[in-house]
């Protein structure tokens, strides 16, 4: 385990605005057009609003506005303009220069209670050594996917799933996710890989596709320790060229961590590209 933090997120002289230097390990995206990740986005969020505040996420969401490039700088500025006993709400504005990249809103904070239940249970699925890694389509860069180890649990890729498949009854995927790096999941890793919920479109429909994220939710229950997260996706419908998800993400003792929700851009791939990407795989 690294004691490293995953979002390098750098201070400066005021203690409300942060930056972020946009490498390609935090960016996805074909080569040569490479943009920082939406769930990265919102990771680096939390992690300027726990920061500053130095309380605990409670929920965040995100709205994307436009792209971060590798080699761009985000400035990224935290507003709290109400500070309670014991939560803040709070709102952080990330841009570079002038052009915003991505707003997001937040409450932060913790209450003493001695009321701890959860209703969600972790899906029944192979543990992570018994499942095929996640189709990569980009092998040539060291972008965000070198570094997290994402397994299918459920879905159309999953172990003696035919790759032609067709539209999912049920739209749903279980991926198991950690990073590679060794860092701990806290509530940045979370919310990374909350910002896979777009992987399920492709799964839902049966075709080569994804999304691009319009905004990403994440609401935080509870962090333990453990290596794996077992994230449960629900694609609960698209219509008009978007898609519309959920995520729950569970520790792999069965510890329901966070849920997170969000909305996206349909992309469909080339077929044959696909195709030979998947067979290449395995």
């Amino acid at each position: 385990m690294t004691d490293s933090p995953f979002i390098d997120l750098q201070s400066t002289h005021n203690p409300h605005r942060w930056y972020l230097p946009v490498e390609e390990r935090l960016c996805v995206g074909p080569p040569g057009k490479k943009f920082l990740f939406g769930g990265v986005g919102l990771a680096t969020a939390v992690t300027a609003l726990e920061r500053t505040t130095e309380r605990p996420c409670i929920w965040a969401t995100s709205q994307y506005l436009s792209f971060a490039n590798p080699g761009h700088v985000v400035d990224v500025d935290v507003r709290a303009p109400v500070v309670g006993k014991n939560i803040t709400q709070a709102r952080v504005l990330a841009h570079v220069g002038e052009r915003e990249i991505f707003t997001a809103n937040a409450a932060v904070g913790a209450r003493d209670s001695d009321q701890s239940h959860q209703w969600l249970t972790m899906p029944d699925v192979p543990a992570p050594d018994d499942c095929p890694p996640m189709p990569r389509f980009d092998e040539t860069s060291e972008d965000l996917h070198t570094f997290l180890d994402m397994r299918v649990g459920q879905g159309r890729y999953a172990r003696g799933r035919d790759v032609k498949g067709g539209r999912s009854e049920d739209g749903r995927v279980v991926l198991w996710g950690r990073a590679k790096t060794g860092h701990p999941i806290d509530s940045v890793m979370l919310a990374v890989l909350a910002d896979f919920v777009p992987s399920g479109t492709s799964h839902a429909l049966g075709l080569p596709a994804g999304a691009n994220s319009l905004d990403n939710t994440i609401r935080i229950r509870r962090i333990v320790e453990t290596e794996w997260v077992c994230c449960d996706i629900q694609i609960e419908g698209v219509h008009n060229g978007f898609v519309h998800g959920r995520i729950a993400m569970f520790a792999d003792d069965g510890t329901l961590m966070a849920t997170g929700s969000q909305s996206g851009i349909i992309r469909v791939f080339d077929p044959e590209a696909f195709k030979a990407r998947f067979k290449k795989e395995g």
